[in-house]
């Protein structure tokens, strides 16, 4: 059958094919634009899985936030340059505003496709490597900050036994420079009691085998090397807890000295409850 050049250029632009592969898709399944398509996503798909071994190191995180629920997701690429790409972030925004709206809390196949679909047009691996969501009940409040281009995503969760206080613009400015805070130190979590038992232990064992192999600790009393094991420990915890880290804002206080500042300020109890992080390539 006769293929015209509106045909071509039809299928050319859903699927970022050459010209000539898209006639030819075209004439081998009888003008079948679904047939034709599907056949060059197929070898579209097999020269991006010879790419597979390439490292996708570059691409952003998007947020969509909307009734006090958040969807965070992560898309990576080989190269700065998509990752720039109006269609990748097009496409990155739509996944973020579909995954909020269908609840999704990891990687679904209908998302999966929009990337590997543009990763064929464009010729460039991508994945779409996390997906997570937020979401918040009548006394609690989320917001999120995007840092840099993209680089790195936080949503943050925060609860008050007051309702009013979550509509007060003071809160909600301590509620962004808490997500800012975590995108600046990435505590690995919200404070001690979240933090698993055996990777304190493991990290105790190490700094007593440091100790152990110090000189200078070797002339000290028992009880004085536990003191000093403790507080070694306790530091540790203090750099990886939210709730211990010095504020971004002030270092002179911890964020949970000035989430008690806060408390007393507004006369109603108020804690962080959940945060998430996601750093690409991370």
């Amino acid at each position: 059958m006769t293929i015209s050049v509106a045909d071509v250029k039809k299928l050319r632009e859903i699927t970022g094919a050459g010209p000539v592969d898209c006639k030819k898709a075209l004439e081998e399944n009888n003008g079948d634009f679904a047939l034709a398509e599907k056949q060059l996503k197929e070898k579209g798909l097999a020269a991006v899985e010879k790419r597979a071994d390439r490292a996708t190191k570059e691409g952003k995180v998007f947020i969509k936030l909307e009734n006090n629920s958040a969807s965070i997701v992560e898309i990576v690429a080989e190269t700065d340059f998509v990752a720039r790409n109006p269609d990748f972030i097009a496409m990155g925004e739509k996944i973020a505003e579909i995954a909020l709206e269908k609840k999704y809390t990891n990687v679904q196949p209908d998302i999966s496709e929009m990337v590997s679909n543009l990763s064929v047009k464009i010729g460039e691996k991508m994945e779409l490597k996390r997906v997570k969501l937020v979401t918040a009940g009548s006394n609690e409040y989320i917001t999120s900050y995007i840092h840099g281009d993209g680089a790195i995503g936080v949503i943050v969760k925060l609860a008050s036994d007051n309702p009013e206080v979550l509509e007060n613009d003071e809160f909600k400015e301590f509620a962004f420079n808490i997500a800012l805070h975590i995108a600046a130190f990435n505590p690995m979590a919200l404070d001690k009691g979240k933090l698993d038992p055996a990777y304190i232990k493991e990290q105790e064992g190490i700094f007593r085998s440091q100790m152990e192999n110090d000189d200078a600790m070797k002339s000290k009393p028992a009880s004085a090397l536990e003191k000093i094991l403790q507080g070694k420990v306790n530091k540790f915890v203090s750099e990886i807890c939210l709730m211990d880290q010095d504020y971004v804002k002030d270092d002179k206080l911890t964020v949970s000295q000035v989430l008690a500042e806060y408390t007393k300020r507004f006369g109603a109890n108020i804690s962080i409850v959940d945060y998430v992080y996601l750093k690409v390539g991370q």
